[in-house]
């Protein structure tokens, strides 16, 4: 996340959200072409308010937005959008699975939540692995283990997808402890669960750790949601940065996956356009 937290972000375009009483509007068939289902961010676009972003989304065809809280999964389905990943239910970035003393609340807050996800729509929730505090990741392992055990008989019962956020350490979360891809793969497969997977993304891992396509192949199965961004910077995934979203999009495609392809990156030029052009680039 660039200079603002997602936290901060998303808690100001709740604040700045408008009920909306308008009918949603059809999408143009042009990104349903693709092999994708793609999403984008809300807190990227904290600066439009909710509604005229719903508008947007739907006028240019995207049928999902990521990173809602309950209070807005309405204006969204008012635009005929999902909400392809609720947040606010899985705890917060730094206080995560990793912590014992975290459970009681996370694990309460996903069980009562994912009936209500269910009954929205909404097929994703996302949680996250917590900062390290000097915590082996042997032991950090295990703790997150327990607790998605918990809640896995729920999130199958009800046909929700809790997903677990990698992210990097190096720039933006530092001391977050799940910030390799094999620290999250170790957690879902030991969980074994068709509704606990990963929420790779891609801006963080190529941070962390780069070979990004071949890790998408080797680990697939273990993924249920991608987030874009731009590196350096979490902007734009055009030719200004240094990954190849057209390919690592087909990558993606290739394995089968049937999920969303949700892009968080911050806009730095007019934030629709921006928007569209990467939509473009990653209907392969």
């Amino acid at each position: 996340m660039s200079t603002v937290s997602r936290r901060d972000a998303m808690r100001a375009a709740l604040a700045a959200a408008l009920p909306v009483t308008f009918p949603a509007r059809q999408g143009s068939p042009g990104v349903a072409r693709g092999r994708l289902k793609q999403s984008v961010c809300r807190w990227c676009y904290r600066g439009i308010p909710l509604a005229d972003f719903c508008r947007a989304l739907a006028g240019m065809g995207l049928t999902a937005m990521d990173l809602l809280t309950p209070d807005e999964w309405p204006t969204a389905r008012q635009f005929g959008l999902t909400c392809s990943m609720g947040s606010g239910l899985g705890g917060t970035i730094e206080n995560g699975l990793n912590d014992p003393a975290n459970h009681e609340p996370i694990v309460s807050s996903l069980i009562a939540g994912i009936p209500v996800a269910a009954k929205a729509g909404v097929p994703n929730v996302i949680t996250f692995f917590g900062n390290r505090r000097g915590r082996t990741d042997e032991d950090a392992i295990a703790n997150c283990v327990k607790a998605l055990n918990r809640v896995k008989g729920v999130a199958e019962a009800h046909g929700v997808t809790v997903c677990v956020e990698l992210l990097n350490s190096k720039v933006n979360h530092k001391d977050y402890q799940g910030d390799r891809t094999a620290f999250g793969v170790a957690v879902v497969s030991a969980v074994n669960s068709p509704r606990v997977k990963l929420l790779y993304d891609i801006y963080h891992m190529q941070i962390m750790e780069g070979d990004v396509i071949r890790t998408i192949q080797e680990h697939h199965q273990w993924i249920a949601h991608y987030h874009t961004g731009g590196v350096p910077g979490r902007n734009e995934i055009d030719a200004t940065q240094e990954l190849n979203y057209a390919a690592i999009g087909r990558a993606i495609a290739e394995t089968g996956f049937t999920g969303y392809l949700a892009h968080e990156f911050v806009p730095k030029r007019e934030p629709l356009q921006s928007l569209r052009e990467a939509v473009a680039l990653c209907t392969v």
